[in-house]
């Protein structure tokens, strides 16, 4: 058990093995917590597995425990100083952005239903006729291909 003041947290059960985690592009000065510089290459930063792995053991903690008790935790587990702020940080704009990818999924599905049913109500209206354009169905796939 790992003793974070008067609170204790249990040790890392369950931790994922067979993840991958991916580089990503380094966009700003600071180093994201769970990366670090590539050497060949100072514009990526490489995944270290064992802290992004605890960082999500911790947002499981965040449910039981405060930010202190759990940054205090993730700092001793990986020997790497996070704050309570910064992970709170960390853990918001993750939130954020995967509520952001729901959203879009979600458009995009209503979209393609609403380009269905278009589609059904064009072809049933009186005095639909079929389309001269030879290219018509052509600009209709890249459209479809442009949203999906």
């Amino acid at each position: 058990m790992y003793d974070v003041g008067y609170f204790k947290l249990p040790d890392a059960v369950g931790i994922k093995t067979n993840e991958e985690w991916i580089s990503i592009p380094r966009i700003s000065r600071t180093i994201p917590f769970g990366y670090e510089v590539s050497p060949d290459n100072p514009d990526i930063l490489l995944p270290i597995i064992e802290e992004l792995e605890a960082l999500d053991l911790a947002k499981k903690y965040l449910t039981e425990y405060s930010y202190r008790d759990v940054a205090r935790w993730l700092s001793d587990k990986t020997k790497r100083n996070i704050s309570h702020a910064g992970l709170r940080k960390r853990v918001k704009i993750e939130r954020s952005r995967s509520s952001k990818a729901k959203a879009y999924k979600n458009w995009l599905t209503q979209y393609e239903k609403a380009l269905h049913h278009l589609e059904k109500i064009e072809g049933k209206y009186t005095g639909a006729k079929e389309s001269t354009d030879p290219n018509a169905e052509k600009r209709r796939e890249q459209d479809r291909e442009t949203y999906i």
